[in-house]
């Protein structure tokens, strides 16, 4: 095996070789031929246009993120928009790129190919967050879009994330359809590079203003920020794209005691003062807690490099800064904003809310009791965005959220928003304080109505060529041997995404899910719990999802039932003998 994908490797390489590239790109391929691991790493495969676009390390080779392979793929890409809409000429795109190593250069290699085959192209001038660029889509009128970046990905990793004309990312059937286009570019010959000037224009703060100007729309409690304008709030955009916009947007709608985490402050893709740019991990806002801590601050907010992610903190009962995850967030904006649509008597029985199937019941929860209308959709905010797509017009959409630290505030952006995020999480904090709460105090009050929903996830990865065939042997088995108890609790159904079908064991029956086919699967047990096990579509990652549940009757408990669900959760992890 290996032996065959060294010779496969070694041709292609050759073939590289042989195609007039660069000289620094042909003095790299020529150092791997000596290194036949790394060249089967490089070369044996081809890097993979994926449904929601590329991602992959940087470096020379098929398999690896480079101006030959984005050229390729957005060739491939420009092929479909052309198919797609034949009889329209002067095809808009929009693009724009994050602080990673090499995504401007990306970004214009990327504007020369649809330039080059008859695009009008719309390039941001410097670096910008992704719910920007889906806003671009939009307010340009385009018929796509592509954002260079690797979101919350190591440094290592640049990516490709395309666009359709909603502003969405790619879904059924354009994601596959693209895909196919992708894989019959078979060489670089295929790919038209002669850019035309004049069909590339630069965007830059008329776009910007704009788009604040959008998030200053959504705000619900304007009295509450004018009282608490001073609200101590400590900001880390993580070496990314948010330090252009987000203190930007926080000092526009009256937050003027934002602090920025200043070694934090300037984009640069080697991201030096974390290991990994993700505001999911703890060790990444380490320098905006202690900032935090120095200043005994409200409310600590960081996005990720592209902006579309936010994490966040808050203060505790013992004054101490503790981060919140995805499905708290969201739970705490979905109540606000679900809130003040009532007290201000905006809800008027067609409007509605989305999560993913990983996140949080508790969303459900808080829906229902509101009596607003919710939509589960599968992982990945394009799911969400299309939802808003098939109910313009006849439906208001309100918000939606997915675990892992995505928000959409509005449908003015089709893509989850760390920028709006940040302003309404900031104004849901001078809400909470102006009915004299913290946003501690506001959580622990939504357990003990709804109930103490708790989620964990643990993340298992497989990495090399060999680490996607482990993963695909390990969602086989759980298919072909799914678990009749999980940690002594019976399983009542069986969701299977990919073969969509929702086995009730209780009754025998089985239902038809109404969504696109994915490698998912789902177990929901006797006692209310949930466990879903995914590929990671960006990462060499298997996913799994823990969402346990108790009830809370006072916040003096807490304690208590937060021990008894972590213990749940590691008895779930133990009896299904993952780790």
């Amino acid at each position: 095996m290996t032996e065959t994908r060294f010779k496969i490797a070694k041709q292609k390489a050759q073939k590289w070789l042989q195609s007039g590239f660069d000289t620094e790109t042909c003095k790299n391929i020529k150092e791997l031929l000596k290194n036949p691991k790394e060249l089967i790493e490089a070369f044996a495969e081809n890097l993979e246009f994926g449904t929601g676009g590329l991602r992959g390390i940087m470096g020379v080779g098929t398999n690896r993120m480079n101006i030959y392979t984005v050229q390729m793929a957005t060739q491939g890409f420009c092929n479909y928009l052309n198919k797609t809409f034949p009889e329209q000429k002067g095809l808009r795109i929009a693009i724009a790129y994050d602080s990673r190593n090499n995504s401007k250069t990306f970004a214009e290699a990327t504007a020369n190919v649809f330039s080059s085959n008859g695009f009008n192209v719309f390039l941001f001038s410097s670096l910008r967050p992704t719910p920007e660029l889906s806003y671009a889509v939009r307010k340009l009128e385009c018929i796509g879009g592509v954002m260079l970046t690797a979101s919350h990905n190591p440094k290592e990793y640049n990516g490709y994330k395309a666009y359709w004309n909603d502003g969405g990312q790619l879904v059924p059937p354009h994601d596959k359809n693209v895909i196919n286009e992708v894989v019959a570019i078979k060489s670089f010959s295929d790919v038209k590079n002669k850019p035309r000037a004049k069909t590339i224009s630069i965007i830059g703060k008329e776009l910007d203003e704009l788009y604040i100007n959008e998030i200053t729309k959504t705000l619900l409690s304007p009295l509450s920020i004018k009282k608490y304008h001073d609200l101590k709030i400590v900001y880390t955009p993580l070496h990314g794209t948010g330090v252009n916009l987000v203190p930007a947007t926080l000092s526009k709608i009256g937050f003027n005691n934002v602090n920025i985490v200043k070694k934090q402050s300037t984009p640069d893709g080697n991201f030096p003062t974390v290991k990994s740019p993700n505001p999911e991990e703890k060790a990444a806002l380490n320098l905006a807690l202690e900032m935090a801590a120095k200043i005994d601050a409200d409310l600590v907010l960081g996005t990720d490099p592209d902006g579309d992610r936010v994490g966040i903190a808050i203060k505790n009962p013992k004054n101490k800064h503790i981060l919140l995850n995805g499905n708290q967030t969201a739970a705490l904006l979905t109540y606000y904003m679900l809130s003040k649509w009532k007290e201000n008597k905006l809800l008027k029985g067609k409007e509605y809310i989305v999560k993913t199937i990983v996140t949080t019941e508790l969303l459900v929860a808080i829906a229902n009791d509101f009596n607003v209308e919710y939509f589960d959709v599968l992982t990945g905010f394009k799911y969400i965005a299309e939802i808003i797509r098939k109910n313009e017009g006849e439906k208001k959409y309100i918000c939606g959220g997915e675990e892992s630290y995505g928000f959409l505030v509005g449908d003015y952006v089709r893509d989850k928003d760390a920028v709006s995020a940040c302003a309404m999480i900031a104004e849901c904090t001078a809400w909470a304080k102006d009915h004299e709460k913290s946003l501690y105090d506001l959580l622990l009050d939504i357990y003990c109505k709804y109930g103490f929903y708790k989620e964990s996830l643990l993340s298992i990865t497989k990495k090399n060529s060999e680490g996607k065939e482990e993963i695909l042997k390990m969602m086989k088995n759980f298919r072909q041997n799914p678990p009749a108890e999980i940690n002594s609790s019976k399983v009542l159904r069986i969701k299977d995404y990919l073969l969509q079908s929702d086995h009730d064991l209780t009754n025998k029956t089985k239902k038809i899910i109404e969504q696109p086919k994915s490698d998912v699967l789902q177990f929901i047990t006797a006692d209310d719990s949930i466990i879903s096990i995914r590929p990671s579509g960006t990462e060499p990652k298997i996913k799994f999802y823990f969402g346990v549940k108790e009830k809370l009757n006072s916040s003096s408990e807490f304690d208590l039932v937060n021990e008894k669900l972590n213990k749940k959760i590691e008895n779930i992890i133990t009896s299904l003998k993952i780790q």
